[in-house]
């Protein structure tokens, strides 16, 4: 994260919410109120409400609205993003806008940790996936035609060396940063030896760079073909601390490893670009039970954590991400995909209780 954003955060804290759509508009409360619950422990929070998401393009025409930009850009240095909807299938005129503010703000890099909580059952898990977020085949340049097979369907996939250079060098100060640094490149150049091959060989090459001079060294690197990634994650999660990989892989393996610790309502994770950062829980908008009050707040409030450590604030995140493992661990206040009975509301008092 550029010093620059540190500084300033040091400061001040002007948060863009983002709820969006589905549940989102109930686990950013829930994220608002642990940044609260912190006090004069970080700079007094300011939050200034944004609009985007499905449901207002269905409304107004365009998912994300440019005043929402405009603010982010010159009025929040941070941001929080609750949950997009995102239909199955093709809707003229619509596009994600969490896919879209991340090219706007240049937020690079996905990064999410995906940690077991201690004396659960089951096996550990303690890793961070470091996921490309502007490229691969999310640029979404996709045509239909139709040829002597019928329709004909095509997606342009891009990696770039300088994504891949700087995603590369995100992943190797994230693993720097761990007690036993070891980072795996996800890749499938077995069979994608161009695109996947220029990935991985740049990030491969990184500790390479003017200016390095050794700082890596430290760091084991290893590669995992992305089919094989998914299959030894859920058979020796602990073999992993950092991986990279392209876009879509990184969205998949994530998601994949979510299953590990018990729900996607417990992942949270951070955009992060040089001059911004977003927090973003995981999980998706879950309209099957939005408005119950049973949505799982933990990635959100995960979420606003990891927002305050990438600005700087460690102590604080810590507070926030104790609290959250002390009501996981025991187990009296649990969201129904959690195997428990309890209410949104529930949850969120109990860890802003131990806040």
């Amino acid at each position: 994260m550029a010093n620059a954003l540190r500084q300033t955060a040091a400061k001040t804290l002007t948060i863009g919410m983002i709820p969006a759509d589905g549940i989102g508009r109930e686990v950013l409360p829930a994220a608002q109120r642990a940044l609260e619950a912190l006090g004069s422990s970080i700079p007094k929070p300011r939050f200034v409400g944004l609009l985007a998401g499905f449901e207002y393009f269905t409304r107004n025409g365009e998912a994300l609205p440019e005043d929402t930009v405009q603010s982010l850009q010159h009025e929040c240095n941070c941001a929080l993003f609750g949950a997009v909807s995102s239909p199955s299938k093709k809707v003229v005129g619509y596009s994600s806008p969490i896919v879209a503010l991340r090219k706007k703000l240049d937020l690079y890099a996905n990064i999410r940790p995906v940690k077991s909580v201690a004396g659960a059952a089951g096996k550990k898990i303690d890793m961070v996936i470091v996921r490309e977020n502007t490229e691969c085949l999310y640029i979404k340049q996709e045509t239909l035609t139709s040829g002597p097979n019928g329709k004909e369907a095509r997606a342009t996939r891009l990696i770039t060396e300088r994504a891949s250079r700087r995603i590369g060098q995100m992943a190797f100060e994230t693993a720097l940063a761990r007690p036993k640094p070891h980072l795996t490149i996800v890749h499938k150049s077995n069979v994608l030896s161009v695109t996947d091959g220029l990935f991985r060989e740049t990030v491969r090459d990184v500790p390479n760079l003017p200016g390095i001079n050794g700082r890596y060294d430290s760091i084991k690197v290893d590669e995992q073909l992305v089919d094989s990634m998914v299959y030894r994650m859920f058979r020796e999660p602990e073999a992993f601390d950092v991986a990279v990989a392209p876009n879509m892989y990184g969205d998949i393996i994530s998601d994949a490893a979510a299953a590990l610790v018990g729900s996607l309502g417990l992942v949270p994770s951070v955009n992060a670009g040089d001059s911004f950062v977003m927090g973003e829980p995981v999980h998706g908008s879950a309209p099957d039970i939005a408005g119950k009050g049973i949505a799982n707040p933990i990635a959100a409030i995960r979420s606003a954590a990891m927002l305050l450590e990438y600005l700087g604030h460690a102590d604080p995140a810590q507070r926030i991400n104790k609290a959250v493992e002390d009501v996981l661990r025991e187990g009296e206040f649990l969201t129904p995909d959690l195997g428990g009975k309890s209410k949104t509301e529930e949850v969120v008092h109990a860890i802003v209780k131990r806040i």
